[in-house]
């Protein structure tokens, strides 16, 4: 199945809860989402029933890697039990999950037994001032070490760290305009092309090839063998030409780009009793439609300072 530029549906992000225990000013602004800011009740959440079956349709249209999300997804309660349903599924190939690395380090054996292969974990900075300031609480960074410490001895590898972290890879967002509450201006990202160069002016870089078409980060490895870190650009050089992800909200919609605030409700046909291939051809219907492109019109009409080209093998 692809879409109108012959992308085809590969990656589907699920989301399982609207909640976070913190209040990071680029994603959940603390003057927004208050004490007060009222999040999805729980009839409006997808069950973990619910999740397998549209999972288990997703699959049977080429979608083979699953990436729970959130929110913070480690605060949605009994997650191994949904970990367990979806490492089931024949045709998941990468079960994945996102998270703050708060809640890791008592959940990692947990959730690695249920079936999950891997994580990546957000980890602003190890300095506890800047930490507490960009979670929007009065944490430092320790529980969240303690969590990649937990999760490498249980085997939830390669460890991916956005994008402070040691010994594992590191990977680097440009400040992205996603949810259209966190004050996004163009004058405070940072571009890839900026932290490449100032990182190869410390420790010189390569780039190397993606691991798989329509990867979103661009790898570079250090030219001295020690390891490698990641750059996801979408701000300044899109990789929407190649893009074959989705994201299932956690009130059900199917969302065909990441920036997308909107998506086409499967909740409610499905709670209505619409069979699997009723399900199907929703679904497969909105993909062929398809022709999501945001990031790379948005560039196309936006004047960044500098260059912006990126050496990279795809």
């Amino acid at each position: 199945m692809k879409d109108r530029f012959g992308r085809r549906l590969r990656d589907i992000r699920v989301s399982v809860t609207d909640r976070c225990n913190f209040r990071c000013p680029y994603c959940m602004p603390a003057e927004i989402y208050g004490e007060r800011y009222e999040f999805l009740p729980r009839p409006e959440i997808l069950t973990f029933e619910e999740i397998e079956r549209l999972a288990r349709l997703f699959g049977s249209l080429g979608a083979s890697k699953l990436r729970i999300t959130g929110g913070e997804p480690l605060v949605r309660a009994k997650l191994p039990n949904l970990i367990e349903r979806l490492a089931a599924i024949e045709t998941v190939e990468d079960l994945t999950l996102t998270t703050n690395g708060f809640l890791l380090a008592k959940m990692a054996q947990s959730l690695k037994d249920a079936g999950l292969q891997r994580v990546t974990v957000s980890l602003d900075s190890l300095d506890p001032d800047t930490f507490s300031k960009m979670a929007g609480r009065n944490y430092g960074p320790e529980r969240v070490l303690e969590g990649i410490e937990a999760a490498e001895r249980a085997g939830l590898s390669p460890i991916k760290i956005n994008c402070v972290g040691t010994g594992h890879i590191v990977r680097f967002i440009e400040f992205m305009d996603v949810g259209n509450r966190n004050g996004w201006n163009l004058n405070q990202v940072v571009t890839a092309s900026e932290i490449i160069g100032r990182i190869n002016a410390e420790f010189p870089l390569e780039p190397i090839p993606s691991n798989y078409p329509g990867e979103v980060a661009n790898r570079y490895r250090y030219s001295d063998g020690s390891g490698e870190i990641g750059v996801i650009a979408s701000v300044s050089v899109p990789f929407c030409g190649d893009c074959t992800r989705g994201r299932l909200s956690t009130d059900g919609r199917f969302v065909t780009c990441l920036f997308a605030s909107g998506g086409k409700d499967l909740k409610t046909p499905m709670r209505s009793g619409a069979t699997d291939e009723e399900l199907l051809q929703i679904i497969s219907g909105v993909w062929e439609r398809r022709s999501d492109r945001y990031s790379e019109e948005r560039a196309a009409n936006t004047d960044f300072e500098g260059n912006v080209t990126l050496p990279v093998k795809r």
